[in-house]
């Protein structure tokens, strides 16, 4: 299954069997997750066969079942964007590995015996892993194309399907609270401003980094670059 692919079939799952994930697949899951903390100095972290996370309360809320696994996403406060950016690339791996995921801000419990949290850090969000009930539901409300970007004269289509990628990124109550800019002409590779509109529900930041991942394997990331004032991934 390729990125592109796993975009497109990914769906928000939170009941899950009870299935354990096979070594391989935590190791591929690991060797990511490793090369993420290398590369941006945070602490992801797979936990498994943990299911007090999700045991009680909020959870239940959130209607979160058979939740053994999770990926714990800690980093320092002030990285929304890149939080959002590296932990979609372990959703999408995740999916091509034929596991589902979902994307959980509040309807969990920490369990601090079970991970690290580094001092300057904390815990951001946490990403479900493991194998669904089911494979999920696509959202039938989305925005328009032309609601979240600004391009001035014709779109080019290296810039569409990036916009069509980032459609299909999961943000939190499908609120799609981002908007991409193609900046006017400069010399060499078109740029590409990101942003966040105002949300009450919060969450917008980590939602763009996610979007920003699905913009970057649907447009291609050769083809362009990102505005140099957007936090860095």
């Amino acid at each position: 299954m390729t990125l592109h692919e796993a975009m497109r079939l990914r769906h928000s799952v939170r009941q899950y069997t009870d299935r354990a994930i096979e070594h391989d697949k935590a190791a591929a899951l690991q060797e990511l997750i490793n090369e993420i903390n290398a590369e941006t100095g945070f602490t992801f972290q797979l936990v498994q066969d943990e299911p007090r996370a999700f045991a009680a309360g909020m959870a239940k809320y959130g209607r979160f079942r058979g939740v053994n696994n999770y990926i714990v996403l800690v980093a320092p406060k002030g990285t929304d964007i890149s939080v959002g950016y590296h932990g979609e690339r372990l959703v999408l791996l995740a999916q091509t590995l034929g596991l589902n995921t979902c994307w959980v801000a509040l309807t969990f419990r920490k369990q601090p015996d079970r991970y690290a949290v580094p001092e300057g850090q904390h815990v951001a969000c946490v990403i479900s892993i493991g194998y669904g009930e089911n494979q999920g539901h696509a959202h039938t409300k989305q925005r328009p194309i032309e609601d979240c970007c600004r391009v001035d004269g014709e779109m080019p289509r290296w810039f569409r399907m990036g916009m069509e990628a980032a459609m299909l990124a999961p943000t939190a109550i499908n609120q799609q609270k981002f908007v991409f800019t193609l900046l006017p002409k400069h010399t060499g590779k078109p740029v590409v401003d990101a942003s966040t509109r105002f949300s009450l529900l919060g969450y917008t930041r980590l939602d763009l980094g996610i979007a920003m991942c699905h913009f970057e394997i649907g447009a291609g990331k050769d083809t362009f670059a990102w505005n140099k004032d957007i936090q860095q991934m």
